[in-house]
């Protein structure tokens, strides 16, 4: 695909994000646009982001669970950028209204890293060195095409869904919990909307981050110690509104409320 094309494309999505108009999907325009295209058209719309002042503090992986696949129809995991606008502290309200189109909300682990990352060859015990803590975390996931009619190529362009995220107040040493076992509730309104497992995201959230840190490298691009890492869900992706409040439970790693607004 033509650089310009590319460019446009990003431009477009990133005008959707300002002004809460999702487009068509990339992918049903008669275009042929490879997943490698996507991370282009992805990389223009962060380069957008950036410009009007934000910052990158993390990245996140998506579409880890069978769950999330089997109700997206993608069947591979993909990457994107976290922004310090993205970020809202454990019992905040989030302004969705304002800021999203269509929210769905995840339960997931959040890594926050102390030493760099950098692929091919990382290895979970690498991973694991070089994590400072694990924290709760609720990630609301947007996507800026219209109804989430998505390809794999679509999310990927798209910044991989990336919305908005809640870390929780508490956070423990990634080698004092089970991160294969340890169980997710996630509370919708006051009833418990869905429950899962750390090895619902490929396994374990710790390969979800080895493939991150892999697949990045081979785009010469590091995780950075002080980054957050969100590694996928581990539930069913749950439609919010303005006045819903989820809270989410982790065992051994403690729990992330949000209100919306």
């Amino acid at each position: 695909m033509e650089q310009k094309r590319i460019q446009a494309l990003g431009d477009e999505l990133y005008q959707a994000m300002l002004s809460r108009e999702a487009v068509a999907p990339l992918t049903g325009r008669g275009e042929d646009i490879s997943i490698d295209d996507a991370y282009h058209i992805s990389l223009r719309m962060l380069e957008r982001r950036l410009a009007d002042g934000a910052s990158i503090i993390g990245k996140k992986i998506g579409v880890t669970s069978k769950a999330v696949q089997n109700m997206l129809n993608v069947h591979q995991p993909d990457f994107g950028y976290l922004t310090d606008d993205m970020v809202f502290n454990s019992g905040e309200v989030m302004p969705i209204s304002d800021r999203l189109i269509a929210p769905r909300a995840e339960g997931e682990i959040a890594f926050i890293l102390k030493k760099d990352l950098t692929g091919p060859g990382v290895t979970n015990a690498d991973v694991l060195a070089a994590t400072e803590c694990v924290m709760p975390c609720f990630e609301i996931v947007d996507s800026r095409i219209q109804d989430w009619k998505i390809a794999i190529q679509d999310t990927v362009a798209d910044n991989a869904s990336c919305g908005l995220f809640v870390l929780g107040d508490q956070a423990v040493s990634p080698r004092k919990v089970d991160l294969v076992t340890c169980g997710m509730v996630v509370e919708k309104n006051g009833s418990v909307l869905s429950a899962g497992a750390g090895a619902a995201a490929l396994g374990s959230p710790v390969n979800c981050v080895t493939w991150l840190a892999n697949t990045l490298g081979e785009f010469g691009i590091t995780l950075k110690a002080g980054e957050v890492i969100l590694s996928g869900s581990l539930v069913p992706l749950e439609p919010v509104k303005a006045g819903d409040y989820m809270r989410v439970d982790i065992g051994g790693i403690g729990s992330a409320s949000v209100r919306f607004a």
